[in-house]
């Protein structure tokens, strides 16, 4: 069934501007509690409508009030009443008269009169229409509340339509409101103690499609009861996968035996997005952005849930499903949301230690546990000075103390090649000492040499060809050296390369960096290895020369150190080669990297998410232990050119080594690249369509 918009058609959502949070699958909904009077239903409209008004004004398309709010919740005996009947039925004719100004969905609470019947009704109305009612399901009738003594449930309702300010309404607890302008954006109402039942109504109709789920309620206030009551919430929206809307009554509900705090919250996927203030003695609007799309994209991944759905598919089927079109501006509509620059790493400094212990958990499980089915004692890790192989050296150190086994068991080399800067070069050695480690030196430098001559290669002879057979030959050495180390010791090879890089395939396939008996690293993104080893500093987990040596490695450019600056062969003092400049700065790569492996969003929307988050330095929280000149910006031009790059090594040129990962611990729900678990992708694929989709989309300022 449509209901139509009696005014004008909205703009189709994809032709909005880049800059409207609905373009890119975002609603903003509002939870009201405004001032009231118990029976008093013209004053009570009168707030109603000016809460409706301030939501319209700020682009929200769904404004939710609380339960019996035109009437008063607390007016007992005086729903029986003749008098308040017609006064309802006046508020809400007024209501639904002026909405007809007011782009916003209302959804009111309001007693309705049905088969001489009184229902306490939810009522969902838009641009001067009803959109339906929905009564409650579920009433209490113990301790305080007695509302089977004024009300009737929605299962002894024997219509299925009524009427409400003279429109013939679709009316049952069995109403879905599915936007038709907006992707994703399906309501379904439930009135407070609905939610409270161990099945309740919105639960069921989640499984049917709904993504929005609102409660009216009224729920006075006790000790503990809010703490309870924003729990409920949450943990709904997390099991429904959903958003949940809650509006509790508040000032000027009877306080003859009970009191009112107005409790208003906003939940999405298990996160609280927005609270009132709870006692408040002024009217509020609580406004939230909802992120349709996450929601779409775990439904779409989490096959349980498709599942539970086949499981009552008959019940499900009876729903009714009611289309309207949702008041979107036309204009644009800045996006409110937080969005974290580092989703894989929080910005709070408790929060971010807490992930930065378990990740060192989880990666020395993962290694402590191979170990002991390989019956192996020692590892051998080749250390360069950089990021990578730090982390995995202190894991591999922290595994042997968990093990019980000397850290002299971790076999570390550090082998210099052609483009070996003195700077990371002496961090190695430094690094090895203060752990602990039994260190080695290898040059390779004769052995690639020997490589390059056998192949004819002119820099054998001294020639400044630096292509990609001179890098990975180098990198093959090393490797290779490593394997035969491990064979020759009774050792397992760990591996250093991390997320990023193979998102990036930014690594020497087969016997180079790719490649290693156990990889420690290969879910860990570059900018959370950054944390983790500051997080080793900040915890003084090794002592003031580990800690010393650990900072001048965050300092040193990010590198891969196979191309000298020049060709006279003299050691430079810090590394020439930027990974960077290459892939992209791997802040933003990682950004990148999280919503396309953890949601699969279109690449438009990832550029507007990024924009949105790293387009100001000065807007949002950043993690604290970044330097304020640190503190980078990018700009859409920027980020639409990094991005492109992204897709292109991530889609198209770079599966075949993921495809042969070694086995390795995932360490986030942020996703792994392994073949055998989140990750698996044709090797020949076309990016074309995400490309094509991201220069269509994204504006190039």
């Amino acid at each position: 069934m449509i209901i139509p918009a009696p005014r004008r058609r909205g703009t189709a959502v994809r032709e909005l501007p880049f800059d409207s949070l609905y373009r890119h699958d975002f609603a903003r909904v509002a939870v009201a509690v405004p001032r009231l009077r118990v029976a008093d239903p013209a004053y009570n409209a009168e707030q109603t409508l000016l809460l409706a008004r301030q939501a319209a004004a700020d682009a929200v398309v769904l404004t939710v009030f609380p339960e019996l709010g035109l009437s008063g919740y607390t007016a007992d005996d005086l729903f029986h009443q003749d008098a308040l009947d017609d006064a309802v039925q006046a508020a809400l004719a007024r209501v639904v008269a002026e909405s007809a100004d007011i782009d916003t969905v209302l959804v009111v609470g309001a007693p309705v009169r049905s088969q001489g019947r009184l229902f306490n009704c939810a009522v969902a109305v838009c641009r001067g229409v009803v959109l339906g009612a929905v009564p409650k399901s579920y009433l209490p009738n113990y301790r305080e509340f007695y509302e089977k003594r004024q009300f009737a449930a929605a299962r002894e309702n024997l219509r299925t339509h009524v009427t409400i300010a003279g429109q013939r309404v679709p009316f049952g607890a069995d109403l879905l409101f599915t936007a038709s302008n907006l992707e994703g954006f399906v309501c379904h109402l439930e009135i407070c103690e609905d939610g409270w039942v161990p099945l309740p109504p919105s639960g069921f109709a989640a499984l049917a499609g709904a993504t929005v789920l609102v409660n009216l309620s009224a729920s006075n206030i006790v000790i503990g009861k809010a703490d309870y009551r924003r729990a409920l919430c949450t943990s709904h929206s997390a099991r429904y996968l959903a958003a949940y809307l809650y509006s509790a009554a508040g000032h000027g509900e009877s306080t003859t035996d009970l009191a009112w705090d107005g409790q208003a919250l906003v939940c999405e996927n298990g996160d609280l997005l927005a609270e009132g203030e709870r006692f408040a003695d002024h009217p509020q609007l609580v406004t939230a952005d909802l992120d349709l799309r996450r929601l779409a994209a775990d439904r779409l991944r989490t096959t349980s849930f498709a599942d539970n759905v086949h499981d009552h598919r008959e019940r499900l089927a009876g729903l009714r499903h009611i289309e309207v079109e949702l008041p979107i501006p036309a204009g644009p509509v800045e996006l409110r949301r937080e969005i974290a620059r580092f989703p894989y790493v929080p910005a709070d400094p408790a929060v971010r230690n807490d992930r930065c212990a378990e990740v060192q958990h989880i990666q020395v499980e993962g290694l402590s546990t191979r170990l002991r089915a390989t019956g192996l004692q020692r590892v051998v890790i080749g250390v360069s000075g950089g990021l990578d192989s730090t982390l995995a050296l202190i894991v591999a150190a922290k595994t042997m103390d968990r093990l019980g086994l000397p850290r002299a068991n971790v076999l570390a080399y550090t082998m210099p090649g052609f483009a070996t800067s003195g700077r990371t070069r002496t961090d190695a050695h430094r690094l090895m000492d203060a752990l602990g480690v039994t260190a080695r030196e290898i040059d390779i430098r004769p052995s690639a040499t020997q490589m390059l001559r056998d192949l004819n290669h002119p820099a054998a002879d001294g020639a400044a060809q630096y292509d990609v057979t001179y890098e990975n030959v180098q990198a093959g050495e090393r490797t290779s050296h490593l394997f035969r180390l491990a064979n020759q010791h009774g050792a397992l090879v760990v591996g250093t390369g991390d997320l990023s890089e193979l998102a990036l395939g930014w690594c020497t396939f087969g016997v180079g960096d790719h490649m290693a008996h156990y990889s420690v690293n290969a879910s860990v993104p570059k900018t959370l290895i950054k944390y983790l080893i500051a997080w080793s500093v900040e915890t003084a987990q090794f002592g003031q020369a580990a800690d010393e040596v650990l900072a001048s490695i965050l300092r040193t450019e990010i590198s891969p150190e196979l191309v000298p600056d020049t060709g006279s062969g003299t050691e430079a003092a810090a590394p020439s080669q930027s990974s960077e400049a290459t892939v992209g700065p791997y802040e933003l790569q990682d950004f990148h990297l999280y919503y396309l492996l953890r949601f699969g969003y279109r690449p438009s929307r990832v550029a507007y998410l990024a924009r949105h988050a790293w387009s100001d330095r000065e807007r949002g929280p950043w993690p604290d232990l970044i330097p304020a000149d640190q503190r980078n910006a990018y700009d859409l031009p920027t980020i639409k050119r990094w991005l492109a790059e992204f897709l292109r090594r991530f889609v198209q040129t770079s599966q075949f080594k993921r495809s042969t990962l070694p086995n390795a611990p995932k360490v986030g729900s942020g996703g792994s690249l392994s073949p055998r678990g989140d990750w698996r992708a044709p090797s020949d694929a076309s990016v074309a369509a995400w490309l094509d989709e991201l220069d269509r989309n994204v504006p190039e300022a």
